[in-house]
């Protein structure tokens, strides 16, 4: 794997317009190393290629859902309503949002 190169980075902050400084170029170019050299360790493991890759670490535990209990008292949908500036029937009006 070629690693990244100075005028790569550059090029590459130009066309997205990013100004970068000699620092931030040079902090890049060493996380880039980081990550090649990380990269290799991993292609070096014995029959890497063999692994099927996991999506999810862990087993998904799949549990019922409880049942909808109506608990309390129940309050009239005309109460409810008269909280409400805009009503017709038994819909609310909302402004509108989304162009």
């Amino acid at each position: 794997m070629a690693s990244f190169t100075k005028s790569q980075i550059e090029k590459y902050a130009s066309d997205l317009l990013i100004g970068l400084s000699e620092d931030e170029v040079k902090m890049i170019q060493e996380e880039f190393d980081l990550i090649e050299e990380n990269m290799n360790l991993i292609n070096k493991i014995p029959n890497i290629k063999d692994i099927e890759p996991q999506s999810f670490p862990f087993e998904m535990e799949v549990s019922d859902l409880r049942d909808d209990e109506i608990e309390g008292e129940e309050i009239e949908i005309n109460t409810l309503l008269r909280n409400c500036d805009q009503v017709e029937g038994r819909e609310v009006e909302v402004p509108k949002v989304v162009g």
